[in-house]
């Protein structure tokens, strides 16, 4: 775009003052001051990623446990949800360059942003009784838009306040200061944003996501607020046409032009026939632009392995122990260790790694992202190999074959039974648990069984167990009889505690709360004595009733546990805790190493990608490569989508194991893509910037301008370099 009228001069003319006068420019030259309005767009891009990332970090859980989708329908909507968001900046690209302009993108896709974060923060207040699932999924598809549709404007339209070549350094200190504030936002949301769903209780819920949502929802109101704040100093620049038609009709000339001339007029490359309609410098541009989109090629693999971070190692880290120093890391917080390592691996690569590389013939771009791809794989291999060691401490689940039982004793006398059952049960002691796992059941079948007790203060009895394939029986006794309920001792998806109180007490002292941190949760009777399970956080928890305490249990993070309870306010109350699943014994930090790998992976993958992208590609393709690089993203999340519904294996740690194969095929084959790709130099366009000093008819010219990046090689600005990618 230019930046003033260009008006047709006598240019001997303007050569002659210009030769009497050389140092006048210099003199005339105003005062370069810092934009004001830079302010608001630093302020306006902390709050858009801290929304962005916030909603993200809890979304995988969420769709687990309030929506109740299984893992593979979560990761299927997850990473839909982030494809969409890398695959609607091309149209708002497309409509910033062609109609609306920046300014009015960014106004109007952000209004579509806020909408969609509010309806998604609305759905998951439960009050409100809304239909959540399809509220859900309206609000993830208007921020997908929203976020994508303002995606590729934001550090354009902030370079657009820069007058260059004046302000050149201003311009690269604004890009340092707004990649510091949206990796900051990132990071204090992937921190802020479990907290608020885990240790707040909200709508008498353990977990309160309405607010975790809520509150990344008014920052990206307050973010258009800033941006609108600041309109009367923004430098507005119109439309000035997108590339991607220009390359769109270079290619559909060459196509026509080949099959019309193709024999009678043969020229050495397809794209030549274009050259009569779009130019030689169209045509060139396009052949180097269409080398480089062939490397692109293996790139989506690469990101459908790096944006698992917050799907699948996210639902991996549920099932591990996340105490730490007296502090319990939760599974959606490890997604924090990604970008702080990047801030601290990004200086370690420059002076320390690539040196190294560099002496073992490692220095090359291409040579990096190969290097940076097979990273990635090896830390999906470290991820398998994690869940390997999880299954083996993991609870084992009835499958379709054999079934569980559980008796349970609240009775203060020991019971024997009988029974033809196989495996059969025994004896269960006072307050005791009796528990007979994979019982071979082929199909539902009803075994009898007489239950004795040596004590007189407890009657026999006798009656049937009813076994189900695939389901966990379980059985309570108390004073009024033997009571059945399904069972369950899946670990909870959150990485919390699950615990059901089973009462053996009068019917008016059932009224019972379990208190953590002052946190009242009601234990509602699903039977007469056996209460819903609910979920607490770990560490101390108070039963109470009517206020008086009637004992305090210890549960630690992914325990099932059964807390059995006998007596009255009288004769006082016994009481014994039972885990049916044991609490996750693997530390969350055993995580770090396949993290810090996969970091490694990508400052080697994408910050390499980009460098290389934008210093290869000619200048005028630059906003075509970065639509092409965003796109990668998206259909990278498409093949974790087509891979999770195809549902190849129950084992995760064969799906991560799998992931890691193809990239490293997806490497070979980028190899040989490689192989004989020529680096090329772009020349200096002389004209650039140039400013010719005049008088009278003759004025002060500048060459069509371009945001410039500082050490971007094209000065072109790159919006892809916010948050990593």
């Amino acid at each position: 775009m230019t930046t003033g009228l260009i008006e047709k001069v006598n240019s001997a003319e303007c050569e002659e003052i210009g030769a009497r006068a050389p140092n006048i420019i210099e003199r005339e030259k105003p005062p370069t001051k810092y934009p004001k309005s830079v302010a608001f767009f630093i302020t306006n891009e902390f709050c858009d990623r801290f929304t962005y990332y916030g909603l993200r970090t809890i979304l995988a859980l969420y769709l687990t446990t309030k929506l109740h989708y299984d893992k593979d329908t979560a990761t299927v909507l997850y990473h839909s949800f982030t494809m969409s968001v890398y695959l609607f900046p091309i149209v708002g690209a497309i409509i910033a360059d062609c109609w609306w302009g920046k300014f009015r993108t960014i106004l109007y896709f952000s209004m579509v942003y806020v909408l969609g974060a509010l309806i998604l923060s609305l759905a998951a207040i439960p009050p409100l009784q809304l239909p959540v699932k399809v509220i859900t999924l309206l609000g993830l598809v208007l921020i997908a838009l929203g976020k994508g549709g303002i995606k590729p404007c934001v550090s354009a339209f902030g370079g657009d306040q820069f007058r260059m070549p004046e302000q050149a350094k201003q311009l690269a200190t604004f890009f340092s200061i707004f990649y510091c504030a949206n990796n900051a936002g990132s990071t204090i949301a992937s921190v802020i944003t479990p907290m608020l769903r885990e240790d707040v209780h909200c709508f008498g819920d353990m977990n309160c996501f309405s607010l975790a949502f809520g509150a990344p929802a008014v920052l990206m109101l307050l973010s258009a607020v800033i941006f609108i704040a600041g309109r009367k100093l923004y430098v507005v620049k119109p439309p000035a046409g997108n590339i991607i038609f220009g390359v769109s009709k270079c290619i559909s000339r060459a196509i026509t032009g080949w099959r019309r001339e193709r024999k009678t007029n043969p020229r050495k490359h397809w794209l030549d026939y274009a050259e009569p309609t779009s130019g030689q410098k169209m045509v060139a541009d396009t052949k180097l632009l269409l080398k480089i989109l062939t490397l692109f090629l293996p790139f989506p693999v690469f990101w459908a392995l790096y944006d698992q971070q917050g799907s699948r190692w996210t639902f991996q880290a549920t099932r591990m122990n996340g105490e730490t120093f007296g502090y319990v890391i939760k599974p959606d917080q490890m997604q924090v260790a990604s970008p702080l390592l990047i801030l601290v691996m990004i200086p370690l690569f420059n002076y320390v790694i690539y040196p190294i590389l560099a002496k073992l013939g490692i220095k090359r771009p291409l040579q990096k992202l190969t290097l940076g791809g097979l990273l990635a794989a090896v830390a999906f291999l470290l991820s398998a190999l994690l869940d390997v060691q999880l299954n083996t401490v993991d609870v084992t689940l009835p499958t379709e074959f054999d079934a569980h039982l559980r008796i349970y004793n609240g009775m203060p006398c020991a019971y024997r039974f009988a029974t033809p059952l196989p495996n059969r049960p025994e004896f269960v002691e006072p307050l005791g648990l009796l528990e007979a796992k994979s019982l071979s059941v082929p199909q539902s079948h009803v075994y009898v069984y007489n239950a004795t007790s040596a004590s007189l203060r407890c009657k026999d009895f006798s009656g049937a167990f009813r076994l189900t394939p695939g389901k966990e029986t379980s059985y309570y006794i108390s004073d009024e009889g033997m009571q059945e309920f399904f069972d369950s001792s899946a670990k909870p998806k959150l990485g919390s505690s699950m615990v059901r109180v089973l009462l053996n007490v009068p019917a008016n002292e059932s009224a019972i709360t379990l208190t953590v941190d002052e946190a009242e949760t009601p234990m509602p009777l699903v039977l007469h004595s056996v209460t819903q399970v609910v979920y607490v956080a770990p560490g101390e928890t108070k039963l109470q009733l009517a206020n008086k305490q009637i004992t305090s249990i210890n549960t630690k993070s992914g325990g099932v546990y059964a807390l059995l309870v006998q007596g009255n306010t009288i004769d006082g109350f016994n009481s014994k805790l039972h885990a049916i699943a044991q609490s996750n014994r693997i530390h969350i930090m055993w995580q770090l190493p396949q993290i810090i790998v996969m970091t490694a992976a990508e400052i080697m993958f994408s910050i390499t990608g980009l460098e290389f992208s934008y210093t290869q590609a000619p200048p005028s393709m630059t906003s075509i490569l970065q639509a092409c690089w965003l796109l990668s993203i998206s259909i990278g999340n498409l093949l974790v989508v087509v891979i999770a519904e195809l549902k190849l294996f129950k084992s995760q740690a064969a799906e991560f194991a799998l992931f890691a194969a193809i990239m490293i095929v997806d490497m070979l084959i980028f190899i040989l893509l490689a192989i004989p790709y020529k680096y090329v130099e772009h020349g200096r366009d002389e004209q650039a910037n140039q400013v010719v000093a005049t008088t009278g008819t003759c004025k002060h010219r500048e060459a069509e301008r371009k945001p410039y990046t500082g050490s971007k090689g094209n000065g072109q600005v790159n919006e892809v370099y916010e948050g990593g990618h």
